[in-house]
């Protein structure tokens, strides 16, 4: 049996250092991978968005076509510009660009505020760090204290903000059981699409962090504060779901713009199921 004094200490290296060394870390799997999906899924979706959103037609089937569909990204549609049955009785008459851009600002706020998006945008585009037992990608750390990051803080009100524009797209869900003309409510593949855009924003903003904090936080005892403590209860099972409904959410919100596109633009009609 070997003594103390003939063992021979092994060094464990585990990463790089701070700022990025020759050697940035002794993993061998393809860590790599889930920040570059980021990057790629991120960078996909905010061309689309742009894309889209500046397209500023295209965003509304209506009686013409007896259907009422609506782009989530141009609902609330509030300018004076809007197509005729898109618009509601509240509109902005100065405004004349595209008004998917004041719609897209609280729902893209309240996304790249939030705490899971900033983790997987840290690690992919920041690279801080990229991934575990991955040396940073940065000489100094300074969290989240000075501008720029300091405005992550507006998270919880962009919370609160966005939960309006789910009632709004809720109520757009609603109204796509309309067929006008065609047999006056029914279902059709548009009433499905725009019904589960609006169910998994609902779900992703229910599990979000501020959402279980504006439930159970600061309680010291849930025995005195009961409805607290069972709607807390609620929402911590899909707190623990939050990372999947950020980006089912995020995928179908572009996928419900892109149906109600394609169906405005005359490439194929929306099928009637019942």
């Amino acid at each position: 049996m070997a003594t103390t004094e003939q063992l021979t200490a092994v060094p464990v290296v585990i990463g790089g250092t701070c700022g990025g060394p020759p050697v940035r870390t002794r993993r061998r799997d393809r860590w790599w991978r889930a920040p570059a999906a980021t990057v790629a899924f991120l960078s996909a979706f905010v061309a689309y968005a742009t894309w889209a959103a500046l397209e500023n037609r295209d965003y509304f089937v209506g009686a013409a076509a007896h259907r009422d569909l609506i782009s989530p990204f141009y609902s609330p549609c509030v300018a004076a510009s809007c197509v005729a049955g898109a618009r509601g009785g509240l509109y902005l008459s100065w405004w004349a660009i595209s008004p998917a851009i004041l719609v897209l600002a609280v729902p893209l706020g309240f996304r790249f505020t939030c705490y899971y998006y900033r983790k997987a945008y840290y690690r992919s585009f920041w690279r801080s760090p990229p991934a575990c037992a991955v040396a940073d990608g940065h000489r100094r750390y300074r969290g989240e204290t000075r501008f720029p990051l300091v405005l992550q803080n507006l998270h919880r009100y962009f919370f609160l903000a966005g939960l309006v524009f789910n009632v709004i797209l809720t109520i757009d869900a609603v109204m796509a059981f309309r067929l006008p003309g065609d047999g006056g409510i029914g279902v059709s593949l548009g009433t499905l699409v725009l019904c589960a855009n609006a169910g998994l924003l609902w779900l992703y903003s229910l599990s979000c962090h501020a959402c279980r904090h504006l439930c159970g936080g600061g309680v010291d005892q849930f025995s005195q504060h009961r409805v607290r403590h069972r709607l807390w209860r609620l929402v911590t099972p899909l707190n623990a779901r939050h990372m999947q409904f950020a980006w089912a959410s995020l995928a179908f919100v572009a996928l419900a713009d892109l149906y109600v596109r394609l169906v405005a633009s005359g490439v194929f009609s929306d099928p009637k199921l019942f």
